[in-house]
């Protein structure tokens, strides 16, 4: 059976076929819908069921509480239809509605792994099958793991220039599934189907606000994407790049950003230490980077009412920085992020 479903208020309709979640039905047909870890876990693709016959999936009452189910709250990513829905969209962007790119599969092979600090790899693959692929700067997709159901998502870290291959970005944790596979398993030649691309932290093409990109560890990866995007296509903005990190050791790309900032007007790169030791020698700026985000804003020169924010990392972190940037005038249409969550139990 195939239902239609009518996304309100941007008025637009698509099919969803029974025992497919709205959300991926969205994917197949390259609608753009907000979304984050799509597992029910992180309440991005949270809407309102104004219509129609549904059931979900399990999902984390983190994301939707029982009372908010009560009220007609439902996450995209698992809902299922039994008849024809309507839903309204709490969060939506227009633009990138008129930009999505149809999820697809893709075969690679592993071209390089590379250590930019002591915990986090960049991996490199390359496009068998199909050879290139389409995606925006800020976008990820899904590594499956060789002979297993598990995935993992990553953002790529290079840009959509670069057709042929995808760039990664991955932090190693221990005990952690991919994290392993990655450090102790994973060689040169090796095969990996890959699926995407998904996500909504895209830069606009005709917008001249001003920019800030905040992130942490691999959270680097899909700010680095959009920075280099622009680089290639000579987009003239202010860009500030605030990034946090523990010590010293965590840093990495720092030749390459002095470099972007001798050749981009109004870049700045801006890194944080929250825990800087005595040997690092450090004489940037310490504490959270929320912290340092807040003196910021609060410099008469920074233009918080036409200000888009783009963030990626750690839950807490994007969570405090998206209060601070709303408490300082910043509003949630002009704020696009990735937030890191814990993976899905499998």
């Amino acid at each position: 059976m195939t239902y239609k479903v009518t996304l309100d208020p941007v008025g637009m309709e698509m099919e969803v076929e029974e025992g497919e979640t709205i959300l991926n039905a969205a994917f197949r047909q390259g609608v753009a819908l907000m979304h984050g870890c799509k597992e029910g876990q992180c309440s991005t693709c949270k809407s309102i069921l104004v219509d129609g016959d549904v059931e979900m999936e399990r999902y984390s009452t983190f994301a939707l509480p029982d009372h908010e189910k009560e009220e007609g709250y439902i996450l995209l990513c698992k809902t299922l239809c039994y008849s024809d829905v309507q839903v309204e969209l709490l969060q939506y962007d227009e633009e990138a509605l008129k930009v999505s790119i149809p999820i697809k599969t893709y075969q690679t092979t592993i071209e390089s792994i590379e250590s930019v600090t002591h915990d986090i790899r960049k991996l490199t693959l390359k496009l068998v099958e199909p050879k290139k692929i389409s995606f925006h700067a800020g976008q990820f997709v899904d590594i499956y793991a060789p002979g297993q159901t598990y995935y993992r998502s990553y953002s790529m870290g290079n840009t959509p220039k670069e057709s042929g291959k995808l760039e990664f970005m991955m932090k190693i944790f221990k005990g952690g599934k991919f994290s392993t596979l990655l450090d102790e398993v994973f060689e040169v030649g090796d095969e990996l189907e890959v699926k995407g691309p998904y996500g909504n932290c895209i830069r606009r093409e005709d917008s001249q606000s001003d920019i800030v990109l905040i992130g942490g560890g691999s959270g680097m990866a899909p700010l680095w994407s959009i920075l280099n995007d622009m680089d290639e296509k000579n987009v003239k903005r202010n860009v500030t790049f605030f990034y946090g990190a523990r010590t010293k050791q965590d840093l990495f790309y720092l030749d390459k950003f002095a470099e972007l900032e001798k050749r981009l007007d109004g870049f700045r790169f801006i890194p944080a230490l929250s825990e800087p030791l005595p040997e690092d020698k450090w004489d940037g700026e310490t504490g959270f980077i929320t912290e340092v985000i807040e003196r910021y804003l609060k410099l008469p020169s920074t233009p918080t009412n036409d200000l888009e924010a783009f963030l990626c990392g750690p839950a807490p972190m994007i969570d405090a920085a998206i209060t601070l940037l709303r408490g300082n005038g910043v509003t949630t249409d002009r704020i696009s992020f990735d937030k890191f969550v814990a993976a899905a139990t499998t």
